[in-house]
């Protein structure tokens, strides 16, 4: 069925007509998909009259995709309207034994917030602007999913978002509301939504990255257009006449002139649903146009230009905490004020986004990580280095050690408690005897299981960090594999996930001069940068 016609030149729009498979989008390899594309959570209650008597907060830019809440702390009563529009279920329905990471000197630690967005057609709404009526019933698919990192002194902002049809393992999850276990199994990433909740797909992040989670924020397709209406519009721009239709019924109905458009409502929602049109018609383009829609967006709400008037806070309140499903811990109108404050400390300019680079798999119907670069990604967010490479860097001293070698305790622990691998029985074990071998006399082992990607090397203080970085060199492991943690109380080596057999460390020694770099494969954008989406010649008119 072909779509009415949405904004153009002039700013009008209009709800298109749904096609009845619902379908703008397949994998990267052209093939249809079982089911729909990216979308985003319905609004709620409509907001009650305003008060004389309230008195709004300062705006606060909350976090990226049409994520952004400004007005809290309106009078009590509507502040607890506002969480009562939350809605809220478990971060994580997995079994991960990944830790939060350690906070730095300052006692910071950095930020993950995982973004989803769902497909769900569970309202008459969501199915009037998905199409595919056919799968009102269905358990909706995790079409858009963005890693956000926060380093922990809050000077920069990474986001890593991930193609919908990337093969991995989904760990087993248990369902809150039922009980119902689904065993691990493999398969696209988007699938983990349905297997319990967005808490599986936390779960599925955090074994494929190696990175611990500290919340996630979910919004479906009815809930990106009050948004987008909300904050009164993004610009976006193309570089070519761009018509995401064609007579096969794929594409998203996006209509737009070559040049800048500020794009709301529906056809901010086509925008970002776009696969058919823009460069190689795959989700890698989508990801590309979803990434210069968020930045664009930063960009304009922290000129505060939309927010200055209090009767558009109130609305944007509104429309956010109808939109969001989140986890318990943001639960709150507070606690996502206090988050963004965190992210609006943040400048433009510190901020990074990517794709996690891929490769084609199974002959083109899915994509995978991409070997090397894909693993050095997420070892960048673990070790909380900026994507954009502006790190400072510290001063590379060696202190010496306190004592000599066999009179330095040390403290082994396992670290290959994966749920995606299996734990590896016996590492600290090895481990500590090789020590023990190296002139490392009170080398022991501790018995406690956890999880962790990376080898790492802990010293509870400055005066220990010399004897620190002796047994990563004793043990071949690179400088940066020592950190300082206050959770320990001997120099203590985590075996992990890198490490799960043998006695000589797998990597390379010594740091890589590439390995604080992000891979030219991830396709970086700069917060600050501008530019055009290219349009797919086929479908420019």
């Amino acid at each position: 069925m072909r779509q009415s016609s949405v904004r153009g030149e002039r700013g009008r729009s209009a709800v298109p007509e749904p096609r009845e498979d619902g379908e703008d989008d397949g994998p990267p390899g052209g093939k249809e998909p079982a089911s729909g594309d990216a979308g985003y959570r319905p609004s709620g209650p409509r907001r009650p009259k305003r008060s004389r008597g309230v008195r709004i907060l300062r705006w606060s830019a909350l976090t990226l995709t049409v994520l952004i809440l400004g007005a809290a702390g309106a009078g009590y009563f509507y502040y607890q309207h506002l969480n009562g529009n939350l809605r809220k279920e478990e971060l994580d329905l997995g079994d991960s034994k990944i830790g939060k990471p350690e906070p730095n000197a300052a006692g910071q630690t950095p930020l993950n917030i995982l973004l989803i967005g769902s497909d769900s057609r569970n309202t008459a709404e969501n199915v009037k602007l998905g199409g595919a009526k056919q799968d009102a019933d269905r358990k909706p698919l995790a079409d858009v999913q963005m890693l956000v990192h926060v380093s922990a002194d809050r000077a920069n902002m990474s986001v890593v978002s991930i193609p919908r049809d990337t093969r991995v393992t989904i760990p087993r999850c248990t369902d809150p509301k039922d009980g119902t276990v689904y065993p691990k199994t493999v398969g696209a990433i988007n699938q983990s939504l349905q297997h319990g909740g967005p808490g599986c797909t936390v779960a599925t992040w955090k074994e494929l990255t190696g990175v611990y989670i500290d919340h996630f924020m979910m919004i479906d397709f009815s809930g990106v257009v009050s948004m987008a209406d909300a904050i009164g519009g993004v610009p976006v721009c193309v570089n070519a006449n761009v018509y995401s239709h064609d007579s096969k019924g794929h594409g998203s109905g996006l209509k737009l002139t070559k040049g800048t458009h500020n794009v709301k409502g529906v056809q901010a929602l086509q925008w970002l649903r776009t696969r058919y049109g823009f460069e190689d018609n795959t989700d890698i383009g989508r990801a590309k146009a979803q990434h210069m829609y968020m930045t664009s967006m930063i960009r304009q709400l922290k000129a505060g230009t939309k927010l200055s008037d209090p009767g558009k806070l109130m609305d944007l309140a509104e429309a956010a905490t109808n939109a969001l499903t989140v986890d318990h811990g943001l639960g709150s109108v507070k606690k996502l004020y206090d988050l963004g404050n965190d992210l609006k400390r943040v400048p433009t300019k510190r901020t990074t986004m990517i794709t996690m680079p891929w490769e084609y798999g199974g002959g083109g119907e899915y994509v995978l990580p991409k070997p090397g670069d894909a693993e050095q990604t997420f070892a960048l967010l673990r070790n909380d280095i900026a994507l954009d490479g502006k790190d400072k860097k510290k001063p590379d001293t060696t202190p010496a050690p306190t004592a000599p070698k066999a009179e330095i305790p040390v403290v082994v622990q396992n670290g290959t408690a994966s749920t995606v691998l299996g734990p590896v029985a016996g590492r600290a074990a090895v481990i500590t005897s090789e020590l023990v071998r190296l002139g490392y006399a009170k080398a022991t082992a501790n018995s406690l299981l956890i999880s962790q990607a990376d080898t790492t090397v802990l010293y509870p203080d400055e005066a220990e960090q010399g004897d620190a970085l002796a047994v990563a060199k004793a043990l071949k492991l690179a400088k940066s594999a020592v950190k300082s943690s206050k959770s320990v109380q001997h120099v203590t080596v985590v075996v992990g996930n890198d490490w799960r057999q043998g006695t000589t460390y797998p990597k390379a020694a010594a740091d890589s001069g590439d390995s604080d770099k992000t891979p030219e494969s991830a396709d970086a954008l700069n917060g600050e940068e501008k530019g055009c989406m290219k349009v797919n010649p086929g479908y420019s008119f």
